[in-house]
């Protein structure tokens, strides 16, 4: 059977990232051999679809409007019901406590494993090529690339949101350090030096105004862009991580010259400051110069009277390099028609349903069409560089396939949180070894013991 054009790329995309797939599977004649989805029987009634999503008010009514769209133009299939949720940690939560999984339902690409081993979803490449969808042209390789696995792909990206900088222009002022002779980056520029963001957060530093200059949070996704851009890996390895990899010499490099700026108590918000109130509050009220965050931001900051933000990308080490809030839409494997909720992601996906929740501020939609127009840059709005959310997608590293990320951090956050804001001479071999160490615990544990009370012979007999 011919491949269609969308799918050959998608095989091909997800051959550059080493997902398994074999050489066969980028060939024109698609002979590769791929197992079917396992779609539900359709011959029983369908009373209707349910259609899953998580995220603010606002973002839920977007998607509510969709749903009636969808329903007041088909008299005869079955409607769909919305069913919203505050968060995707609820979604997951309520799924895991029983709930029955939507038809068709948004998920967070850290979620992807946990839908695998649970399966909870069904591969939708073949169900989008046989409707006409051509995602290997709509969507960029990277965001194709975060929703394959097993050869195929499992969901079809919805948000594809870089963290960036988000930056004050009355505190960050970049005429005003380049007439002064600063290290700064060029009025069109999409990228700047690690040189210049130090520069930036030096620069909007002021005692006498109350002001700092710069906060990133002492978590792995903070860090990461920092480590990935100066040399280093956040994980042992890509595929099967079995510990992090800051005590890696590329590692530790990239932290010792991030952290000679993170650590900087005149230019960071300091213990008390953070005990006050949060980083993000402190941006609001006009007395921080940078935080580093997602586009879901946009809106909450918009809302702030007075405030003037833009953005910029994750500065640069030595290579572009940053983090991304990835989502997508999927089918349930146990969907109550898998032909009627392939159509319905179809239309959920199609570039008037994106747009239309594009147009919330809340989403950085991966659907290209949606992202390279107005709908999404929005011009004459803030943030006025909304392109670099654009520009920054190709930067993106994505953390392992695994399932116990959370659990890392957790167990990791007192290190991670006194390697970045702690005071004194900062032992940094030490603090790496002990986070990695850590780690460890979780992703590679060691094995029970096979005889805990000692050999058989030294064990007691079951009558004594």
């Amino acid at each position: 059977m011919r491949a269609s054009r969308g799918r050959r790329a998608l095989l091909c995309a997800v051959s550059v990232v080493a997902l398994t797939l074999s050489a066969a599977g980028c060939t024109d004649d698609g002979s590769a051999p791929r197992p079917g989805p396992t779609p539900a029987a359709t011959t029983q009634t369908v009373d209707h679809l349910t259609f899953g999503v998580y995220g603010p008010e606002d973002e839920v009514s977007a998607f509510r409007a969709m749903v009636d769209a969808w329903n007041a133009a088909g008299e005869d299939r079955p409607p769909v019901k919305l069913r919203a949720w505050p968060s995707e940690a609820a979604m997951r939560a309520d799924i895991d406590s029983g709930a029955e999984v939507p038809d068709v339902f948004l998920a967070s690409r850290t979620d992807l494993r946990w839908l695998l081993d649970e399966r909870h979803n069904q591969p939708v490449d073949e169900l989008l090529d046989e409707r006409g969808v051509e995602f290997g042209d709509g969507y960029s390789r990277d965001a194709l690339q975060a929703f394959s696995a097993d050869d195929r792909l499992q969901c079809i990206p919805y948000g594809v949101s870089p963290m960036v900088i988000y930056y004050n222009p009355a505190l960050v002022n970049f005429d005003r350090m380049r007439a002064r002779g600063l290290e700064a980056p060029g009025e069109d520029a999409s990228s700047w030096s690690f040189e210049q963001f130090a520069a930036a957060a030096d620069f909007a530093a002021r005692p006498r105004r109350g002001t700092k200059g710069v906060h990133i949070a002492a978590t792995l996704s903070g860090l990461a862009p920092f480590i990935n851009s100066g040399g280093g890996s956040v994980f042992d390895d890509f595929g099967s991580p079995t510990s992090l990899a800051f005590s890696s010499d590329g590692s530790r490099s990239a932290l010792e010259r991030t952290l000679e700026l993170l650590r900087n108590p005149q230019v960071t918000l300091d213990e008390d400051q953070l005990a006050e109130a949060s980083p993000l509050t402190w941006f609001e009220r006009g007395r921080l110069g940078m935080i580093a965050g997602y586009r879901s931001l946009v809106p909450e900051l918009r809302k702030v009277d007075g405030l003037d933000f833009d953005v910029m990308s994750m500065p640069v080490l030595d290579g572009s390099s940053t983090v991304g809030d990835v989502t997508g839409m999927c089918l349930s494997r146990t969907a109550a028609s898998t032909p009627l909720a392939a159509d319905f992601l179809v239309h959920a996906i199609s570039a008037e349903s994106v747009s239309r929740v594009t147009r919330t501020g809340y989403l950085a939609p991966a659907n290209l069409e949606v992202a390279l127009s107005e709908t999404f840059l929005q011009s004459g709005r803030r943030p006025l560089h909304a392109s670099i959310f654009n520009t920054s997608v190709r930067s993106i590293s994505l953390p392992p396939l695994i399932d116990t990320l959370d659990k890392v951090e957790a167990a990791v956050h007192p290190t991670l949180e006194q390697l970045v804001y702690g005071v004194g001479v900062l032992d940094l071999d030490a603090l790496t070894e002990q986070i990695d160490e850590e780690s460890r615990a979780i992703l590679s544990p060691p094995e029970p013991s096979g005889s805990p009370s000692g050999s058989p012979g030294e064990s007691e007999s079951p009558t004594e």
